[in-house]
This record gives structure tokens, C-alpha cells and sequence, in this order.
């Protein structure tokens, strides 16, 4: 189903959140300075070609060179702005970490929203056609086959907001090679026809209490969910925060959750990964 065909060039500029840009040269310059570094180190990030089903993908590999080949992998889901500044700024920072982080591409090379409207016509056309939606996301996965420096067999799946219904997509058509899932804030409906039987991997939600977009009354289905087809789950609430509480540029940013639910997911990646 997936191509082989891959390659990479030099990185072009995607979609950016201009009224962000400060706030992401800081949290990456923090992480960069907390986390040890050798002298010959180097975060390398990178544009990453790709095909499914005949069609061209972007997505954006982020890692430490120094630190060798076949590093523990962090896939990242976008939001529904598509692949931006954002995604590749939280991969520079897990590979500041140490992982090898790739920021996959589920609409496409050419498409990248601009406005609200646009992203909700790309969104709602993968949550329409959840068959396009799950080819997508498991070719980005795929293409880790092909990429230099990342261990395709030790792999997280990751991703906030409408990135998190795909990480959820991912979980429950059990992807291969896959061991974990983390969702910020996300997506949190299952479809109809669709299950966490078989789920054998454990996964970590994060979630603000007051985020009017998936309730807490969704969050407790979901959880049933996992409950009933006994998937290791675990789930971080905080009090009073909204919906886009890690996106830097959103009215709903709240530094402590952000800050906390990284260490989470960090803490999940060391648990988890090899």
C-alpha cells in the first residue's frame, strides 16, 4: 500500500504561526540549555519527502547527529493546521532530549491551511473518510523505514488536537511497531464501528477540565473504553485549563499545564521507549 519512494532536501518554510515565533525560540532555547549536550553535538532537523498511495507527503525529522543511529523514535501528529512551525519546534526539543522526532504529513505536501476555514475543510476531510485518514497516518509511519537515524521498531505516536484523534485513529487500527500513544488535548470520540479491542499498548491522555471542545464527559467514555477492552491507560487532568493549553500562540496557553504534561510525556517516553 505504501510507496518506498523517499527523500529529503533542505528544509523550506511551512505554515507559520508569526505571532508565536518569540515564544517558541524560548522554549526551545530552554530545553536546549537544561539538556547536556557534547561538544560535537547537533540538533539537525530536516525535511523528509514521502509518497502514499502515490501521493507526496512533507513531513519534518528532528534529531541529535552525535548521538548515532537507530535513536528511540517520537512520532509527531499535527494539529489541524497541518505540519507548522509548531510541530517542528516540539521536535527540536524531544530531540534535544535525545530522541529522534518525526513530525509526519497527514494532508499532504501542498496543502497547508491558512486560515480557520481551511483547516476545518482539511480536518473534516479526514475525520469524512476515516479510511484516507488511517492510510495517511500509518504511510507516515511507514516512511521511518527509510529514514537514516531513527529505530522504526521503538516507537511513541504523539499529538495535540485534532493530532491526537489521529493518535487515537492509530491506537485503535493497532499500529505495528508502536509502543505508545500520548494525546494532548485531543480529538476524543471513538466512530462508530470502531474499538480498542486488541490494544495491547499503553497510553497517556492529558487533558484540561475545562476544554469545551472534548468534555470531561468524553474523556470518562474514552476511558471506559480503554476499561473495558483493557488497554494500560492513564490520564492527567488540569483544573480549569482549556482546550489548546501546549499551543503557544493559543488564548488557552497555560504554561504550568504545558510544562507539566511535557514532563509526563517525557517521564511515558522513558518507561516506554528502549
Amino acid at each position: 500500500m505504501f510507496s518506498e519512494n523517499l527523500h529529503r532536501r533542505t528544509p523550506r518554510p511551512t505554515n507559520t504561526r508569526a505571532a508565536a515565533a518569540t515564544a517558541i525560540g524560548a522554549a526551545l532555547g530552554s530545553v536546549l540549555a537544561l539538556t547536556p549536550l557534547s561538544a560535537s553535538a547537533e540538533i539537525v532537523g530536516e525535511s523528509v519527502i514521502y509518497e502514499v498511495d502515490g501521493e507526496t507527503f512533507e513531513g519534518y525529522l528532528s534529531r541529535n547527529t552525535a548521538l548515532g543511529d537507530d535513536r528511540p523514535t517520537v512520532v509527531i501528529v499535527h494539529d489541524w493546521d497541518g505540519l507548522t512551525e509548531y510541530e517542528m519546534r516540539r521536535a527540536d526539543m524531544l530531540a534535544a532530549q535525545g530522541y529522534a522526532a518525526f513530525a509526519i504529513d497527514v494532508y499532504g505536501q501542498d496543502v497547508r491551511p491558512q486560515s480557520t476555514e481551511e483547516s476545518q475543510e482539511a480536518s473534516g476531510a479526514m475525520y469524512g473518510d476515516r479510511d484516507t485518514f488511517r492510510a495517511r497516518l500509518m504511510g507516515g509511519l511507514e516512511a521511518l523505514g527509510d529514514i537514516d537515524g531513527v529505530d522504526d521498531d521503538d516507537v511513541v505516536v504523539i499529538g495535540y488536537c485534532f493530532g491526537g484523534a489521529g493518535v487515537l485513529e492509530m491506537a485503535r487500527a493497532g499500529a505495528d511497531d508502536v509502543e505508545g500513544y500520548v494525546v494532548f488535548h485531543g480529538g476524543l470520540g471513538t466512530p462508530e464501528g470502531q474499538d480498542y479491542g486488541g490494544l495491547d499498548e499503553p497510553m497517556l491522555l492529558l487533558h484540561g477540565s475545562a476544554d469545551p471542545v472534548s468534555s470531561m464527559a468524553d474523556l470518562a467514555v474514552l476511558t471506559e473504553e480503554l476499561d473495558g477492552a483493557g488497554v494500560d491507560h492513564r490520564a492527567m487532568i488540569f483544573g480549569g485549563v482549556g482546550h489548546a493549553f501546549t499551543v503557544w500562540s493559543s488564548g488557552d496557553y497555560d504554561l504550568e499545564a504545558d510544562r507539566a504534561s511535557w514532563q509526563a510525556m517525557l517521564d511515558f517516553l522513558d518507561e516506554t521507549l528502549d
